[in-house]
Protein backbone atom coordinates (compact mmCIF):
# COMPACT_ATOMS: atom_id res chain seq x y z
CA UNK A 1 0.00 0.00 0.00
CA UNK A 2 1.29 3.34 -0.66
CA UNK A 3 2.07 5.71 1.89
CA UNK A 4 -1.06 8.13 2.99
CA UNK A 5 -1.14 11.36 4.56
CA UNK A 6 -1.35 12.38 8.52
CA UNK A 7 -4.56 14.28 7.35
CA UNK A 8 -6.59 11.71 5.75
CA UNK A 9 -6.09 9.45 8.92
CA UNK A 10 -6.81 12.05 11.65
CA UNK A 11 -9.95 13.12 9.37
CA UNK A 12 -11.33 9.17 9.91
CA UNK A 13 -10.25 9.30 13.20
CA UNK A 14 -12.54 12.69 13.88
CA UNK A 15 -15.60 10.88 12.68
CA UNK A 16 -15.05 7.56 14.18
CA UNK A 17 -14.08 9.27 17.74
CA UNK A 18 -10.82 7.23 18.12
CA UNK A 19 -6.96 8.54 17.87
CA UNK A 20 -4.72 7.30 15.54
CA UNK A 21 -1.01 6.14 17.07
CA UNK A 22 2.21 8.19 15.76
CA UNK A 23 5.51 6.20 17.03
CA UNK A 24 8.73 7.60 16.42
CA UNK A 25 10.68 5.38 13.76
CA UNK A 26 14.51 5.33 15.21
CA UNK A 27 16.00 1.99 13.68
CA UNK A 28 14.79 -0.84 11.49
CA UNK A 29 13.81 -3.06 14.69
CA UNK A 30 11.09 -0.14 15.38
CA UNK A 31 9.96 0.17 11.78
CA UNK A 32 9.24 -3.05 12.06
CA UNK A 33 7.95 -3.42 15.48
CA UNK A 34 5.23 -0.44 14.16
CA UNK A 35 3.96 -2.20 11.04
CA UNK A 36 3.48 -5.67 12.74
CA UNK A 37 1.53 -4.00 15.74
CA UNK A 38 -0.72 -2.49 12.84
CA UNK A 39 -0.88 -5.67 11.05
CA UNK A 40 -1.84 -7.69 13.95
CA UNK A 41 -4.57 -4.62 15.53
CA UNK A 42 -5.64 -4.13 11.61
CA UNK A 43 -4.94 -0.34 12.09
CA UNK A 44 -3.64 2.95 10.44
CA UNK A 45 -0.58 3.95 12.02
CA UNK A 46 1.50 7.09 11.59
CA UNK A 47 5.41 6.41 11.46
CA UNK A 48 7.54 9.65 12.40
CA UNK A 49 11.13 10.32 12.80
CA UNK A 50 12.56 13.43 14.65
CA UNK A 51 14.92 15.71 13.38
CA UNK A 52 17.21 13.50 16.15
CA UNK A 53 16.25 10.27 14.19
CA UNK A 54 17.49 11.81 10.71
CA UNK A 55 20.71 12.79 12.08
CA UNK A 56 21.04 8.92 13.56
CA UNK A 57 19.86 7.15 10.84
CA UNK A 58 19.79 9.38 7.71
CA UNK A 59 17.13 10.79 5.57
CA UNK A 60 17.32 8.30 2.58
CA UNK A 61 17.37 5.57 5.23
CA UNK A 62 14.21 6.64 7.12
CA UNK A 63 12.14 7.62 4.33
CA UNK A 64 13.73 4.07 2.81
CA UNK A 65 12.46 1.79 5.29
CA UNK A 66 9.31 3.35 5.50
CA UNK A 67 8.17 3.17 2.11
CA UNK A 68 9.38 -0.64 1.88
CA UNK A 69 7.16 -1.33 5.46
CA UNK A 70 4.67 0.52 3.82
CA UNK A 71 4.57 -1.17 0.32
CA UNK A 72 4.03 -4.91 2.14
CA UNK A 73 1.71 -3.24 4.56
CA UNK A 74 -2.32 -3.97 4.61
CA UNK A 75 -3.17 -1.10 6.63
CA UNK A 76 -2.44 2.75 6.06
CA UNK A 77 0.52 4.68 7.04
CA UNK A 78 1.83 7.93 6.81
CA UNK A 79 5.41 9.13 7.29
CA UNK A 80 5.19 12.46 9.48
CA UNK A 81 8.57 14.70 10.31
CA UNK A 82 7.97 15.30 14.45
CA UNK A 83 9.31 18.41 15.87
CA UNK A 84 10.36 20.26 12.52
CA UNK A 85 12.17 23.19 14.27
CA UNK A 86 14.11 24.15 10.88
CA UNK A 87 12.52 25.43 7.62
CA UNK A 88 14.93 23.82 5.91
CA UNK A 89 14.42 20.26 7.52
CA UNK A 90 10.71 20.83 6.50
CA UNK A 91 11.44 20.80 2.82
CA UNK A 92 14.26 18.17 2.93
CA UNK A 93 11.49 16.00 4.52
CA UNK A 94 9.10 17.01 1.51
CA UNK A 95 11.25 16.56 -1.02
CA UNK A 96 12.61 13.09 0.25
CA UNK A 97 8.78 11.58 0.55
CA UNK A 98 7.28 12.19 3.61
CA UNK A 99 3.69 12.65 3.40
CA UNK A 100 3.46 14.98 6.41
CA UNK A 101 5.56 17.28 8.33
CA UNK A 102 5.40 19.20 11.77
CA UNK A 103 6.80 22.73 11.71
CA UNK A 104 7.53 23.37 15.15
CA UNK A 105 7.63 27.12 15.89
CA UNK A 106 6.23 27.08 19.26
CA UNK A 107 9.56 28.55 20.68
CA UNK A 108 9.32 31.64 18.53
CA UNK A 109 6.74 34.33 19.07
CA UNK A 110 2.78 33.95 17.76
CA UNK A 111 3.24 36.20 15.01
CA UNK A 112 6.56 34.77 14.24
CA UNK A 113 5.22 31.11 14.60
CA UNK A 114 2.31 31.97 11.95
CA UNK A 115 4.58 33.27 9.61
CA UNK A 116 6.90 30.57 9.18
CA UNK A 117 3.78 28.44 9.47
CA UNK A 118 1.88 30.21 6.39
CA UNK A 119 5.40 29.38 4.54
CA UNK A 120 5.65 25.89 5.24
CA UNK A 121 1.77 25.49 4.11
CA UNK A 122 2.55 27.49 0.92
CA UNK A 123 4.37 24.64 -0.12
CA UNK A 124 2.28 21.71 0.80
CA UNK A 125 -0.59 22.57 -0.02
CA UNK A 126 0.09 22.08 -4.05
CA UNK A 127 1.24 19.08 -3.51
CA UNK A 128 -1.34 17.69 -0.36
CA UNK A 129 1.63 17.01 2.22
CA UNK A 130 -0.22 17.31 5.75
CA UNK A 131 0.93 19.72 8.54
CA UNK A 132 0.86 19.95 11.88
CA UNK A 133 2.25 22.75 14.35
CA UNK A 134 2.52 23.44 18.19
CA UNK A 135 1.05 26.24 20.20
CA UNK A 136 2.18 26.73 23.23
CA UNK A 137 5.37 24.77 24.56
CA UNK A 138 5.44 21.62 25.99
CA UNK A 139 8.24 20.56 28.85
CA UNK A 140 10.77 17.61 28.53
CA UNK A 141 13.51 16.78 25.89
CA UNK A 142 12.49 15.47 22.51
CA UNK A 143 16.07 14.84 21.07
CA UNK A 144 17.60 18.09 20.57
CA UNK A 145 14.61 20.41 21.52
CA UNK A 146 14.24 20.75 24.99
CA UNK A 147 12.04 22.81 27.19
CA UNK A 148 12.33 23.44 31.06
CA UNK A 149 9.89 22.78 33.32
CA UNK A 150 9.60 26.65 33.79
CA UNK A 151 9.25 27.83 30.35
CA UNK A 152 6.55 25.30 29.65
CA UNK A 153 3.92 26.98 28.93
CA UNK A 154 0.21 25.76 28.71
CA UNK A 155 -1.51 26.52 25.15
CA UNK A 156 -4.30 29.50 25.34
CA UNK A 157 -7.36 28.74 24.12
CA UNK A 158 -7.76 32.14 21.96
CA UNK A 159 -4.21 31.90 20.82
CA UNK A 160 -5.18 28.48 19.23
CA UNK A 161 -8.24 29.94 17.55
CA UNK A 162 -6.26 33.17 16.08
CA UNK A 163 -3.43 30.68 15.27
CA UNK A 164 -5.63 28.02 12.99
CA UNK A 165 -7.69 31.24 11.37
CA UNK A 166 -4.57 32.57 10.28
CA UNK A 167 -2.75 29.60 9.33
CA UNK A 168 -5.23 27.10 8.01
CA UNK A 169 -3.06 24.19 9.50
CA UNK A 170 -4.73 20.80 9.16
CA UNK A 171 -3.86 19.86 13.07
CA UNK A 172 -2.64 21.62 16.03
CA UNK A 173 -0.48 19.83 18.91
CA UNK A 174 -1.57 21.46 22.18
CA UNK A 175 0.41 21.86 25.84
CA UNK A 176 -2.12 21.09 28.61
CA UNK A 177 0.32 19.21 31.14
CA UNK A 178 1.80 16.59 29.08
CA UNK A 179 6.00 16.37 28.89
CA UNK A 180 8.40 14.62 26.72
CA UNK A 181 10.49 11.99 28.02
CA UNK A 182 10.16 9.92 31.19
CA UNK A 183 7.63 11.53 34.53
CA UNK A 184 9.09 11.80 37.29
CA UNK A 185 5.71 11.35 39.06
CA UNK A 186 1.91 11.30 37.51
CA UNK A 187 1.11 13.98 35.00
CA UNK A 188 -2.12 16.03 35.74
CA UNK A 189 -3.82 16.61 32.28
CA UNK A 190 -5.85 20.15 32.30
CA UNK A 191 -8.97 18.56 30.30
CA UNK A 192 -10.83 21.96 31.18
CA UNK A 193 -7.85 23.84 28.80
CA UNK A 194 -8.98 20.96 26.33
CA UNK A 195 -12.38 20.86 26.15
CA UNK A 196 -11.87 25.27 25.27
CA UNK A 197 -9.41 24.36 22.98
CA UNK A 198 -11.67 22.18 20.65
CA UNK A 199 -14.77 24.10 21.08
CA UNK A 200 -12.58 26.98 19.23
CA UNK A 201 -10.78 25.31 16.72
CA UNK A 202 -12.38 22.69 14.50
CA UNK A 203 -9.33 20.70 13.45
CA UNK A 204 -8.21 17.67 14.85
CA UNK A 205 -5.92 18.19 18.18
CA UNK A 206 -2.56 16.20 18.97
CA UNK A 207 -1.17 15.11 22.09
CA UNK A 208 2.58 15.02 22.54
CA UNK A 209 4.77 13.54 25.51
CA UNK A 210 1.87 10.63 25.60
CA UNK A 211 4.75 7.96 27.33
CA UNK A 212 3.21 7.55 30.94
CA UNK A 213 0.59 9.42 30.75
CA UNK A 214 -2.51 7.03 32.81
CA UNK A 215 -5.02 4.95 30.34
CA UNK A 216 -7.99 6.79 31.90
CA UNK A 217 -6.26 10.34 31.12
CA UNK A 218 -5.86 8.99 27.47
CA UNK A 219 -9.25 8.18 26.98
CA UNK A 220 -10.58 11.56 28.26
CA UNK A 221 -8.39 13.34 25.88
CA UNK A 222 -9.71 11.13 23.12
CA UNK A 223 -12.96 12.09 23.98
CA UNK A 224 -12.28 15.58 23.89
CA UNK A 225 -11.14 15.47 20.56
CA UNK A 226 -7.41 14.56 20.45
CA UNK A 227 -6.90 12.76 17.17
CA UNK A 228 -3.19 11.73 17.09
CA UNK A 229 -1.16 10.87 20.13
CA UNK A 230 2.56 10.70 19.76
CA UNK A 231 4.62 7.74 21.87
CA UNK A 232 8.41 7.63 21.89
CA UNK A 233 9.43 6.73 25.14
CA UNK A 234 7.66 3.80 26.05
CA UNK A 235 9.23 2.21 22.91
CA UNK A 236 12.69 2.64 24.04
CA UNK A 237 11.99 1.75 27.72
CA UNK A 238 10.47 -1.43 26.50
CA UNK A 239 12.92 -2.26 23.28
CA UNK A 240 16.02 -1.64 25.46
CA UNK A 241 14.92 -3.14 28.76
CA UNK A 242 14.30 -6.38 26.91
CA UNK A 243 17.68 -5.85 25.36
CA UNK A 244 19.11 -5.60 28.56
CA UNK A 245 17.67 -8.35 30.45
CA UNK A 246 18.85 -11.00 27.21
CA UNK A 247 22.16 -9.61 27.68
CA UNK A 248 21.84 -10.48 31.51
CA UNK A 249 20.98 -13.76 31.04
CA UNK A 250 22.70 -14.62 28.02
CA UNK A 251 26.31 -13.06 28.53
CA UNK A 252 28.33 -14.67 26.37
CA UNK A 253 25.96 -13.52 23.45
CA UNK A 254 27.42 -12.04 20.33
CA UNK A 255 24.62 -12.55 17.41
CA UNK A 256 22.70 -9.11 17.72
CA UNK A 257 20.07 -10.70 16.23
CA UNK A 258 19.23 -13.06 19.07
CA UNK A 259 19.11 -9.20 21.37
CA UNK A 260 17.39 -7.10 18.78
CA UNK A 261 14.67 -10.16 18.01
CA UNK A 262 13.38 -10.59 21.68
CA UNK A 263 13.88 -6.46 22.09
CA UNK A 264 11.39 -5.98 18.70
CA UNK A 265 9.14 -8.36 20.01
CA UNK A 266 8.74 -6.29 22.95
CA UNK A 267 8.23 -2.98 21.05
CA UNK A 268 6.14 -4.75 19.15
CA UNK A 269 3.91 -5.87 22.08
CA UNK A 270 3.58 -2.33 23.74
CA UNK A 271 2.80 -0.27 20.30
CA UNK A 272 -0.10 -2.71 19.95
CA UNK A 273 -1.02 -2.14 23.39
CA UNK A 274 -1.22 1.26 22.51
CA UNK A 275 -3.48 1.38 19.48
CA UNK A 276 -5.81 -0.74 21.92
CA UNK A 277 -5.60 1.87 23.92
CA UNK A 278 -6.50 4.53 21.25
CA UNK A 279 -9.83 2.95 20.05
CA UNK A 280 -7.72 2.15 16.39
CA UNK A 281 -8.23 -1.42 16.18
CA UNK A 282 -9.97 -2.53 13.80
CA UNK A 283 -9.88 0.94 11.48
CA UNK A 284 -7.84 0.43 8.70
Amino acid sequence: MALVTVNELLLKAEEGGYAVGAFNANNMEIVQAILEAAERENAPVIMQASQGAIAYAGLDFITGMVRMAASSSTVPIALHLDHGTDFDQVVRCIRSGFTSVMYDGSQLSLEENIAITRKVLDITRPIGVSVEAELGKIGGTEDDVHVSEKDAMYTDPEEARYFVEQTGVESLAVAIGTAHGQYKGEPKLDFERLAKIKALVKIPIVLHGSSGVPEASIRRAIELGVRKINIDTNIREALVGEMRRVMKEKTDEIDPRKILGPAREAATNIIAEKIRLFGSSGKA
